[in-house]
């Protein structure tokens, strides 16, 4: 499914507009200056009853008006500009200084992105949902020294009982059925990933949701319910504004949600390969969920890398809130 190009689709949108909006001023009569009336000129006599009679008793008929030929200026269209390869990074609580975070995810340290790195895709969770990346404002601060490009992307998880019992019953879906409650507890993760952006004060265009294991915050073996709590990630994002991906692989994407095809665009997982196969995963043969390939991981040098897959590198401000 090809990836939607919001800026130019919009653009189009206002200039059909205008093209109506003058072609329907066209059709009626202007108002001529200091009438005060559509149609009649500046110091033109109205119809009254001491206005003088034709030969034949009547008034004569108003002439017939020219319409006026509309004017219409067209903008330039901008120009995409497709820079080739682009590279970058992802971080997340592995990066942050050790021993922060909740105990089943305490940070590592993990060394931050190389200096090759032209965008960095900032993670907002600890792990698992309803728990935010602990320095998530100090790598915002880091990326925006370095003027990188910033994008964000969440792990979605099967919360904690004390998280359903919370959450389960908020939100847009039945709750007085199993996957409307569990559709609730994506949209609230959602709503909670939105909450901890503001608080770090970044804001993107768009958000890409993670979906795979994570361990210690095992997935259930039910992927119509996981499924559900993706669906309503996806939904609540779309509705507050932001366009969404979707990370993952084949496999992993199929181990968690089964088949859920959601056409959204792609960022594919190489793992502790090479640039040439996150190049590869870039291909048709690598999708996982119905949607064009975006950007391509590989993990190297205990580094997550990253590159924008081909033609990708036009579409940046789509994803990356700009420097």
């Amino acid at each position: 499914m090809p990836v939607v190009r919001r800026p130019l689709a919009l653009l189009l949108l206002v200039l059909a507009g205008w093209v109506l909006a003058a072609c329907a001023g066209g059709e009626a009569p202007a108002e001529e200056p200091g009438s005060g009336r559509p149609g009649t000129a500046a110091g033109a006599a109205t119809p009254s009853s001491s206005a003088p009679a034709s030969p034949t008793g009547s008034s004569s008929p108003p002439r017939p008006r020219t319409p006026p030929t509309p004017s219409l200026t067209v903008p330039d269209l901008p120009t995409l500009v497709d820079r080739g390869e682009v590279e970058g990074a992802d971080v997340s609580w592995p990066q942050c200084p050790p021993g922060m975070g909740i105990p089943q995810k305490r940070s590592l340290g993990a060394p931050m992105p190389f200096d090759t790195a032209e965008f960095v895709v900032i993670g907002l969770t600890n792990g698992p949902s309803f728990h935010p990346n602990p320095c998530l404002a100090d790598q915002v601060a880091w990326a925006r020294e370095r003027g990188l490009m910033i994008g964000v992307y969440s792990v979605l998880s099967h919360p904690e009982e004390r998280f359903v019992r919370a959450y389960a019953d908020q939100g847009p879906y039945d709750a007085s059925t199993a996957h409307g409650r569990l559709g609730n507890l994506g949209y609230q993760q959602a709503l909670f990933n939105l909450r901890t952006m503001r608080q770090a004060g970044v804001q993107t265009p768009a958000v890409w949701v993670d979906v795979e294991p994570v361990p210690s915050f095992d997935w259930p073996a039910d992927p119509e319910g996981n499924a559900a709590i993706v669906r309503g990630a996806v939904r609540a994002y779309q509705e507050a504004g932001y366009l969404v991906g979707a990370y993952s692989t084949q496999y992993l994407w199929s181990s968690v949600v089964g088949d859920l095809r959601l056409g959204l665009p792609e960022w594919r997982a190489a793992g502790q390969t090479s640039r040439a196969e996150a190049r590869r995963r870039c291909g048709p043969g690598s999708m996982f969920q119905g949607g064009a390939a975006v950007l391509s991981q590989w993990v190297e040098a205990d580094r997550d890398r990253n590159i924008t897959c081909p033609g990708e590198s036009s579409q940046l401000e789509l994803w990356f809130a700009l420097p």
